[in-house]
C-alpha cells in the first residue's frame, strides 16, 4: 500500500541516513526528503538512493535554487520539495524528470505552481491555512490537483485534513528529529502510519 506521506528527515546525517530511511520504509513511509539545510544532505540523499532507490521515492526538501535541483538529481534523488513557489526551480525539476512539490499558501501561488508544471502542491505552513482554507482553495483548483498539508498536519488531525480534501501530508518532527535512533523513528513511523490508515478507513 502506497501512502501519501512524505517523511521529512531534517537534520539527518550521512552515516545514519540509510538506517533511518530503512526504518521509515519498513513502517510504510516510502517517500522521503532530506532538507538541504541538513548536514551534508547530498551525501545522505545519495546513500539513501543507492540503498533504497528501487523501493522508495527519495529526494530533497528546502530546495531553493536550480543548481541544487541539479545536485539532487546527480545524487540519485527523484523528488524536489520547496518551501516556496519558484517557477525556475519547478521547470528545472521537471526538465530532469523529477517530482516537483513547491510550497504554496494562496490561490495565486497554487495556480502559478501548476502552470509551471508542479506535480502537486505543498500547503505550507499548513497551520496558517488550516483544513477550512484547503477546502476553500480546493473549490477553485483544477480537478485532480494533488494537495499535501505540511506544518500543522499530523497523526492527531489527519481525518480533519482528509475531510477538507487534502490528499496527503509531509511529516517532519513527529517522525524524526536530529539525534533520534532508527528504533525511535521506526516507532514514530508506525504510529503515523496507523493513524493515517485509520483516518483513511474513516472516510471510505
Amino acid at each position: 500500500m502506497t501512502r501519501s506521506i512524505i517523511g521529512i528527515l531534517r537534520g539527518v546525517t550521512p552515516d545514519e541516513a540509510v538506517e533511518i530511511c530503512g526504518a521509515c520504509i519498513d513502517a510504510g513511509i516510502d517517500t522521503i526528503e532530506v532538507p538541504l539545510n541538513s548536514p551534508n544532505p547530498f551525501a545522505s540523499i545519495k546513500a539513501m538512493a543507492d540503498a533504497y532507490g528501487d523501493q522508495a521515492v527519495i529526494g530533497a526538501g528546502t530546495v531553493l535554487t536550480t543548481e541544487d535541483v541539479t545536485k539532487v538529481s546527480q545524487a540519485g534523488g527523484t523528488l524536489i520539495v520547496s518551501p516556496n513557489c519558484d517557477p525556475d526551480v519547478i521547470a528545472a525539476t521537471k526538465n530532469l524528470d523529477m517530482q516537483s512539490w513547491p510550497g504554496v499558501l494562496t490561490p495565486t501561488e497554487c495556480f502559478a505552481a501548476l502552470k509551471a508544471g508542479a506535480d502537486g502542491l505543498k500547503i505550507f505552513p499548513g497551520s496558517l491555512l488550516g483544513p477550512d482554507g484547503v477546502k476553500a482553495i480546493r473549490a477553485v483548483m483544477p480537478k485532480g490537483t494533488k494537495i499535501y498539508a505540511v506544518g500543522g498536519a499530523g497523526p492527531d488531525n489527519f481525518k480533519s485534513w482528509f475531510d477538507a480534501s487534502a490528499d496527503g501530508f509531509g511529516i517532519g518532527s513527529a517522525l524524526y528529529k536530529a539525534g533520534m535512533t532508527a528504533q525511535q523513528v521506526s516507532q514514530n513511523a508506525g504510529k503515523i502510519v496507523a493513524a493515517y490508515d485509520e483516518a483513511m478507513n474513516d472516510i471510505r
